[in-house]
């Protein structure tokens, strides 16, 4: 491994998770381990040789370790290391720095995209009922707990949770980010909302499209 005399650390840290692709893998793994399939499904336009590339880059680094799960799985899966698991601030702030430049057109988000989205645009300023809020997105069941001073996630299921919303991850970013309301995909047949409606609402109105980076047309090309 390149070594940089960098006091500041900057240069250290592109060393380690620089390459294409690193960090993102890092994304699809903050919520809990992923076999090599659910990466490359998670990650759209990545090869199978440059993700096994960087999986292997990422465990000899020290921030991603492989694990093998036990029966009745028996599957080999990865995971984020405790080295690893201290990226998530600096994932946080680069995803919220990011969501205000122009996205590239086509493509879907994988659920960890959207739930980072999530997590850079919640406003918890606009009115909302803190507790815990089941998402079922197709084969991810995710809550997500509001308190009053922010929100987190996982990959499970809740008890008796303030309101449950079933639906596919491009209807929940349309309905967040885009032109829907979540009372037009339920008349549609695209989403259900078991418990709360009315909270379920808020819930959604929480995530807000950041506006634009704008070019300051004094600066030169």
């Amino acid at each position: 491994m390149r070594q940089y005399n960098d006091p500041c650390g900057l240069a250290r840290a592109l060393n380690l998770v620089g390459e294409r692709w690193a960090l993102l893998i890092v994304r699809e793994l903050l919520l809990g381990p992923k076999r090599f399939s659910d990466l490359r499904e998670g990650l759209s336009g990545i090869s199978p040789n440059v993700l096994s590339q960087r999986l292997t880059s990422l465990v000899d680094r020290g921030i991603v370790e492989q694990n093998q799960l036990g029966p009745p799985t028996n599957a080999n899966v990865y995971r984020l290391t405790t080295v690893g698991k201290q990226l998530d601030p600096a994932l946080l702030a680069l995803a919220h720095w990011g969501s205000r430049a122009v996205a590239p057109s086509g493509g879907e988000l994988s659920v960890d995209a959207l739930l980072l989205a999530m997590r850079t645009t919640a406003n918890l300023d606009r009115p909302h009922r803190p507790g815990m809020y089941q998402l079922l997105l197709e084969d991810d069941a995710i809550t997500v707990d509001v308190a009053e001073d922010g929100l987190s996630m996982k990959r499970q299921t809740v008890d008796q949770p303030v309101a449950t919303m079933t639906m596919p991850p491009a209807v929940l970013r349309a309905v967040m980010f885009g032109d829907r309301t979540l009372h037009d995909t339920i008349q549609a047949g695209e989403a259900t909302v078991t418990g709360s409606l009315d909270d379920a609402e808020s819930f959604l109105g929480l995530f807000e499209r950041p506006r634009l980076i704008e070019r300051d047309p004094t600066e030169t090309r």
